[in-house]
């Protein structure tokens, strides 16, 4: 019995915890859910729900500005970021969703408790650990395609993404810093860690950016 409990374990066969929450992190049904949501204590994953906000100023320079500050605040902060994952669906559970992954479970801890208190375009940071192992399969296949008939109220993952030479570049300059931090004196590295040359915006109870910005950045 428990082997096939196991087996089944967040598939559509599993009766008891939730297959949604388990593979995207975020469950239309919320805490009123009928199956159990299990949430995790440690993962590399990190879920900032509701992050992405373009609004009527939608636009690949938007998109690609909110990837670059993330991507480059967190990367110098916390760790090596393996992918980030922006979500455009409308249904509120996944609206805005970012999913960025990490290389190493303990940085993604570590973001989770020092980004719940912080700022980003005047709007407070809400950030956790999500379950999500396997972004294929939470990623709407039809969507990617062009083709999803469920618009924007699909319950799988509707991605937006930067453009191909940004990511590229990112990671290339994360693998140049962390070529460098190898080489670095001990002391150089916990000077770069503790002195980011980007930071997201103040802590919260401190001066912050206000929604006025056209443009939020990570400076």
């Amino acid at each position: 019995m428990a082997h096939y409990m196991a087996s089944i374990y967040g598939t559509e066969g599993d009766p008891i915890y939730c297959t949604f929450y388990h593979k995207i992190g975020a469950c239309l049904h919320v805490d009123s859910c009928a199956r159990k949501h299990v949430h995790p204590t440690y993962a590399p994953v990190v879920l900032l729900p509701n992050f992405y906000q373009p609004g009527s100023h939608h636009s690949q320079r938007v998109l690609d500005t909110l990837y670059e500050n993330l991507f480059t605040e967190l990367s110098l902060q916390y760790g090596e970021i393996k992918r980030i994952r922006i979500c455009e669906n409308e249904s509120e559970h996944l609206a805005g969703n970012v999913y960025i992954q990490f290389r190493r479970s303990e940085d993604a801890l570590k973001a989770v408790e020092a980004l719940n208190n912080r700022y980003y375009d005047g709007r407070p940071v809400y950030a956790e650990l999500s379950p999500v192992t396997n972004f294929e399969e939470a990623v709407c296949r039809q969507h990617e395609k062009g083709a999803c008939r469920r618009g924007g109220n699909c319950n799988f993952m509707h991605l937006v993404h930067p453009t191909s030479a940004l990511k590229r570049d990112l990671l290339r300059a994360q693998d140049a810093y962390l070529d460098e931090r190898q080489r670095a004196p001990r002391s150089h590295r916990e000077s770069r860690a503790q002195s980011p040359d980007r930071d997201m915006s103040s802590e919260r109870g401190k001066d912050t950016p206000t929604a006025a910005e056209a443009t939020p950045t990570m400076a």
